[in-house]
């Protein structure tokens, strides 16, 4: 009899604002660097990637996640991390190299898209976006409605 795997009840934390605010040319999948309980925080999903952004540290080629909050582990006590602390972004020299050269163009910046479990390792899904304009977010929520709108003619039943 095979073995069943084990489901993985590990949430994959999204960043849903991204597509609405930014054009995501590309991504990368990163490790992260955390402390104890912020695994435990990550692992319940206690986590807001919505201000956050990422950053490249040219001089030392480091990458850095800023401004996301992982909340506190309640069960930890006393020792607690910082909510809100500049986070290490594991990535080869080589993909860092190449988003050094494209974030230094005007309005480009390193958005994190979504937080998961892979393999026991939290990952990162880093995109390279330019942020979008008000008309084009009007034309995304238009295109949005009509596929919508298209989807439920399709699923009613005739009679």
């Amino acid at each position: 009899m095979a073995k069943k795997k084990p489901h993985n009840l590990s949430p994959r934390i999204a960043n849903r604002r991204a597509h609405h605010d930014y054009h995501i040319s590309e991504k990368l999948e990163c490790g992260i660097q955390l402390r104890g309980t912020e695994v435990k925080s990550v692992r319940n999903g206690q986590v807001s990637l919505a201000e956050g952004y990422a950053s490249v540290d040219p001089q030392t080629e480091e990458l850095f996640l800023v401004n996301v909050e992982i909340a506190h582990y309640p069960h930890a006590g006393p020792l607690q991390h910082e909510t809100k602390r500049k986070r290490r972004l594991l990535a080869h020299k080589r993909q860092i190299r190449s988003l050094i050269g494209t974030t230094s163009a005007k309005g480009v910046t390193l958005v994190p898209l979504a937080m998961y479990f892979s393999k026991g390792m939290i990952k990162v899904e880093i995109g390279v976006g330019v942020g979008k304009k008000t008309h084009d977010k009007r034309q995304d929520i238009r295109k949005k409605e009509t596929d919508r709108d298209l989807r439920r003619a399709m699923t009613r039943k005739t009679l």
